[in-house]
């Protein structure tokens, strides 16, 4: 059974940052990365990697070609955090309640497309909250 552990994350997510840049191919993303080294997580590697990654993934695959993706991790007085901002289209409020739930697709046809299953945010919520996180998600909706 994995057992917790310190977790340099500024590591974990250059690595994960490195991938989201391949994964961007054509699309040519601007991917920026600030990370606080010095700023450790004990937890299961396996699952905040799996998490974090989930989350820079989404951005890669929703956000138009030559958009821009920042990635940040640092400590305020309310905690540690993990900040993924995109310049895509934005998720209409109506769904923003629903994006945990497994399965839930705002939209069917591109989520196929794409080779979403529905299942990413869900996991990231499990992940979170077995790790006393939470998952908070803001949008502007730009969609015409």
């Amino acid at each position: 059974m994995e057992m917790t552990q310190p977790i340099v994350v500024a590591d974990m997510l250059k690595s994960i940052c490195e991938e989201a840049q391949l994964l961007s191919g054509e699309k040519n993303h601007h991917i920026t990365l600030e990370a606080d080294k010095n700023l450790f997580l004990n937890g299961y590697a396996q699952e905040l990697r799996s998490a974090f990654s989930n989350l820079v993934f989404n951005a890669v695959r929703y956000t138009p070609a030559g958009g821009t993706i920042k990635l940040r991790w640092y400590q305020d007085k309310k905690g540690r955090h993990f900040e993924v901002t995109d310049t895509g289209e934005g998720i209409a409020p109506e769904h923003l309640p629903r994006l945990t739930e497994r399965f839930y697709r705002v939209n069917v046809v591109r989520s196929r497309n794409q080779g979403g299953t529905g299942l990413g945010l869900a996991i990231v919520k499990h992940v979170l909250n077995r790790h006393q996180g939470e998952l908070r998600i803001e949008s502007q909706c730009h969609l015409r």
